[in-house]
């Protein structure tokens, strides 16, 4: 057995993705040919990251958005057929865990930007509990407060619709695009909601609840599950370990 095997052994059983519905494969999305010897991490499998993974000279690539989802076109040309190429032609092992990174209690996107945002979780709720629910080591005199400190934390501007005197001591999050979550993050009686996007209905719903609504980025919400998944596996399997950082406005 290749230690590649064991590398998806090793993160299956970490994330558990057969508990997940989720809306593309789960696990190895190309196997590749070398003994891993370095693992790059990343949030996106973009052409970008694959070739800085190449120039790293890596042997796999762990990241959060891979390269097939459902209801895509299967036809391999185009953009898919390059990153392909350049995986393939590398020798390059690409895994990708999608909903199972963002759930996991301890390594995943949600967990880890509660350690960013220094707020401590004590419950779930959503569907397939992928939103967290706590409060942070701190309150905030309004949403406006904690936009700043989430906007100092992240490192970029955060759009923050809500209530500009009410108190935020509870908080719900749920990292990327879940602006979908808010109805039921609003359920939870919490004062703020932190997601990566929003959508026109939630400013509206944030004004009318009374609940402040922070949209702080799809990718600056998601870009620290992968290197501490990655740096734990590495870590477990005595091999090295690179995040590497492809930079997304959105």
């Amino acid at each position: 057995m290749t230690n590649a095997k064991i590398l998806g052994q090793t993160l299956d059983a970490l994330l558990q993705p057969e508990k997940f519905r989720d809306y593309g494969p789960n696990g190895l999305q190309v196997e590749g040919e070398r003994d891993v010897q370095l693992l790059v991490s990343g949030v996106t499998a973009s052409r970008a990251l694959i070739e800085a993974a190449i120039d790293a000279q890596a042997d796999a690539i762990l990241v959060h958005h891979g390269l097939f989802w459902r209801g895509q076109d299967g036809r391999v040309t185009g953009w898919i057929r390059e990153r392909l190429r350049l995986l393939l032609a590398h020798g390059i092992h690409l895994f990708a865990y999608h909903l199972p990174l963002d759930a996991h209690p301890e390594l995943g996107n949600n967990a880890q930007l509660a350690r960013v945002l220094g707020l401590q979780t004590e419950g779930r709720f959503g569907e397939q509990d992928l939103g967290f629910v706590g409060t942070g080591h701190q309150s905030w005199a309004g949403p406006q407060a904690l936009a700043e400190h989430v906007a100092a934390a992240l490192g970029r501007p955060v759009t923050c619709v809500g209530d500009s005197e009410r108190p935020v001591r509870r908080l719900a999050w749920c990292t990327g695009g879940a602006q979908g979550y808010f109805e039921a993050a609003i359920a939870q009686g919490v004062d703020a909601f932190i997601t990566g996007e929003i959508s026109e209905p939630q400013a509206h719903l944030a004004r009318e609840t009374g609940v402040a609504f922070l949209a702080c980025g799809h990718h600056a919400t998601e870009r620290y599950g992968a290197p501490a998944l990655g740096a734990h596996v590495a870590q477990v399997m005595g091999i090295a370990h690179r995040f590497i950082e492809i930079d997304n406005p959105a």
